[in-house]
């Protein structure tokens, strides 16, 4: 499996005025192959093709005073800027198709040098070198000094070169992955409901208090957006505060993101495999509940629990987000009526009281063992169930539900 590392670089001022140069490159070739294509698509032309793209924004632009300076960054960096921009149109052609599963993309935009985010891309035709001292030798850029926090398992692929806008600089490289990294076999298997209340609740009863992060740094950040208010728009200490302003924003993140990983690391290390419901987390961040949502970062943490399953040998399975898992009694199997989401327990008419996050987690393992152990492909859902009367009409079909995760309607 091919997967991503990512260290932290510090380029000194020479090398970060040669970065500038490259991001300002490879952002102009991109605009310029954005612009042919359009002008080409308005007088009714062919599609350019990628080879004639790269030679008239490229080999033929180099040679003209209006764009010599492309020949200060290497060549490889201009041609990556070329394949995003293949890579977007692709995206884009697929997904007006239906091709493409998911939201419907949009074509592609021009980049900005006002984005935030800048990024450059190297691959191995570029010759770029991890030094025996632990420097990345970059082409016309030179020796960058990285902080590593682990050792590569292989010779990288790539390396991209990304500016955030924090200021920031790292190295992601492209990596194969060792085939030993096979965990020992374990008997647990574990269904996970995700939730504000707590962040995750386990089928075994173990509850995770979410952490809020945002929530919690709010206060900091509010100070830090009034003062950026009260700047001059084009002054450098509205930039200043900018940077300040993202700074606080990339310290919330960076900490989700090593409390998941440290989190999904645990779960699959404990467990054969993983079950979780199927959340529409883009439907649910337009509620009134979006900032929770977002705060919580459920997309992220799922996808760290799946790519972990392949790397390390589980199993992993999403459950249909249309499965009563919150309704459903987890020992008789029956069905009851929608529950307000202040309602945490409940008592079934088999004489089970159950605690409403837990019963879902149960239920949530108990089919998705089902489903994985179906070799015969059928599905394996809870028969119907007359719904109640006047109850709004809902199909399954819809592009997003706006479900909460407790299984009712939050709007």
């Amino acid at each position: 499996m091919q997967f991503r590392y990512q260290f932290r670089v510090y380029p000194t001022p020479g090398q970060q005025i040669e970065l500038a140069r490259a991001f300002g490159c490879a952002r102009v070739v991109f605009n310029d192959g954005l612009r042919l294509r359009q002008q080409a698509r308005e007088a009714g032309g062919k599609y350019l093709s990628d080879g004639e793209l790269s030679r008239r924004l490229i080999t033929e632009a180099k040679r003209t005073p209006e764009r010599a300076w492309l020949g200060e960054v290497s060549a490889v960096v201009l041609q990556q800027a070329l394949a995003d921009l293949n890579t977007a149109y692709r995206n884009f052609f697929a997904s007006v198709t239906g091709k493409r599963k998911g939201r419907k993309l949009a074509a592609p935009r021009f980049r900005s040098r006002k984005d935030n985010r800048q990024a450059i891309r190297f691959t191995k035709n570029s010759r770029f070198k991890v030094l025996d001292n632990g420097r990345l030798r970059l082409p016309k850029i030179g020796d960058l000094t990285v902080r590593w926090s682990r050792t590569l398992p292989s010779d990288p692929s790539s390396v991209t070169v990304i500016r955030d806008a924090a200021g920031r600089y790292f190295a992601s490289f492209v990596v194969q992955t060792a085939e030993d990294e096979m965990l020992p076999p374990v008997d647990a298997e574990v269904g996970i409901d995700l939730g504000l209340t707590h962040f995750a609740v386990l089928s075994d009863g173990t509850k995770v208090t979410t952490p809020k992060f945002l929530r919690r740094a709010a206060r900091k950040l509010r100070r830090l957006q009034q003062d950026l208010s009260r700047k001059q728009r084009g002054s450098a200490n509205r930039k200043k505060a900018v940077v300040k302003v993202a700074r606080a924003h990339a310290r919330v993140a960076d900490t989700r993101r090593d409390w998941q990983h440290k989190l999904s690391t645990r779960i699959i290390r404990d467990n054969q495999a993983v079950y979780v419901e199927d959340l529409a987390v883009a439907g649910l961040g337009r509620t009134r509940l979006a900032k929770s949502v977002h705060d919580a970062g459920w997309a992220r943490f799922i996808a760290m629990l799946e790519y972990k399953a392949a790397r390390y040998g589980r199993a992993f399975g999403r459950v249909d987000r249309w499965f009563p898992s919150t309704r459903m009694c987890s020992d008789c199997g029956r069905i009851g009526e929608k529950m307000a989401l202040n309602v945490r327990e409940w008592d079934c008419p088999c004489g089970t009281v159950h605690d409403r996050d837990v019963n879902a987690a149960k239920n949530i393992l108990a089919v998705g063992q089902a489903d994985r152990l179906n070799d015969r492909g059928a599905q394996v859902r809870p028969a119907f169930v007359p719904a109640p009367r006047r109850e709004a009409v809902t199909h399954p079909d819809v592009a997003l539900s706006t479900r909460s995760v407790e299984g009712i309607s939050v709007l």
